[in-house]
């Protein structure tokens, strides 16, 4: 190989590792923004027509839009959540140490293992120590959950901001973008890299459709069901609805907490309601609403969603709950796609 060819290979590589280290900590921001201007591209070009295409005043009323609902709201759940913890964690606190030692009636009557479990209660209360002890192992666990909570909601608050710095830029410069986009994908890839990136399109658009639509289905009856049981603060509980709707255990928490408010105030039909209403309405409006919107791109398995929800918050932080299953369903939709062509070529061949 020729010396000169060999010098530009490295200096390109060292380049291009050096631009990776360089983004690497803004990686997530800048994929969920091209997510998100993907997603509301429509309204974008609609807007862009309507204001004299004047790019940088669409971009700019349109990250606006995207502050109001999503910045917005994120604020004010981050901040009932800072000051609601630290009361919440110490009356857990008081709950653990205090509590009481005699089973609650309830207990016994719990299908098939109510008789054990109340056995075994009124042992461990026969020693109020053992019991007390217990108890307050709980506590430790459950208090780093709440202040985890806090933490990966500020968090999410920060990466938020970066994402509509970001999502200006792509929604000023997104016709360039896109045309080198496909220029490069043919280039790289001829027809097949052509309609690959087609695909990751209707696949991005699909899945986000989905996902932020079932959240929105299911903040909307949530907050209906707040209001009318008289849950103080429903709009924020709401809210945390929207962004827990994709992780399957998160609107129970939501209006199980909700409906566990209502009973300890002694409204005991208010909190049966919301258990009702939760478990018919809120929880199971996933069922319908998400593969309706889905529909017209790929399925999305619920161990996907699932994997996709916990993975991407482990690698990329708060925006992972939205990024991490529509990078799986687009690696899904499109290694389906490749495996696909290429059985049809070689069945052609």
């Amino acid at each position: 190989m020729d010396y000169k060819n060999l010098a530009r290979i490295v200096l390109v590589t060292l380049l291009a590792l050096g631009c990776f280290l360089i983004l690497r900590p803004f990686i997530a921001a800048i994929l969920f923004s091209a997510i998100v201007c993907v997603t509301t591209w429509p309204l974008h070009r609609w807007l862009l027509a309507r204001l004299g295409n004047r790019p940088v005043l669409a971009s700019s009323l349109m990250t606006l839009l995207l502050m109001l609902v999503v910045l917005v709201p994120m604020i004010f759940l981050a901040a009932s959540l800072a000051d609601a913890m630290p009361l919440l964690a110490s009356k857990l606190r008081a709950f653990f140490e205090h509590a009481s030692a005699a089973p609650p009636d309830w207990l016994r009557r719990i299908p098939l293992v109510g008789e054990q479990l109340d056995a075994h209660w009124h042992k461990l209360a026969e020693n109020r120590d053992e019991l007390n002890s217990l108890l307050k192992q709980f506590y430790e666990p459950t208090r780093k959950l709440l202040t985890a909570i806090v933490t990966l909601t500020g968090e999410g608050l920060l990466q938020l901001v970066l994402v509509l710095f970001i999502a200006f830029f792509f929604y000023r410069d997104g016709e360039a973008l896109a045309a080198r986009l496909h220029s490069g994908s043919r280039q790289l890839g001829g027809e097949l890299g052509g309609q690959m990136l087609d695909l990751t399109r209707g696949t991005v658009m699909g899945v986000m459709a989905g996902i932020v639509g079932t959240a929105a289905a299911q903040a909307l009856v949530a907050l209906v069901g707040f209001l009318i049981a008289g849950v103080p603060g429903a709009m924020l509980l709401s809210a945390a609805i929207f962004f827990l709707s994709m992780i399957p255990v998160g609107p129970p928490l939501i209006w199980g907490g909700a409906a566990f408010w209502l009973y300890d105030q002694g409204q005991t039909g208010w909190a049966v309601f919301m258990v009702i209403w939760g478990v018919a309405v809120i929880s199971s409006i996933d069922n319908f609403v998400k593969p309706l919107l889905i529909s017209r791109t790929a399925s999305l398995p619920i161990l996907l969603i699932a994997l996709g929800v916990f993975g991407g918050i482990i690698a990329f932080g708060f925006i992972g709950i939205f990024l991490g299953p529509v990078l799986l369903a687009l690696g899904l939709v499109l290694a389906e796609k490749w495996t696909a062509a290429r059985t049809a070529a070689e069945q052609r061949t």
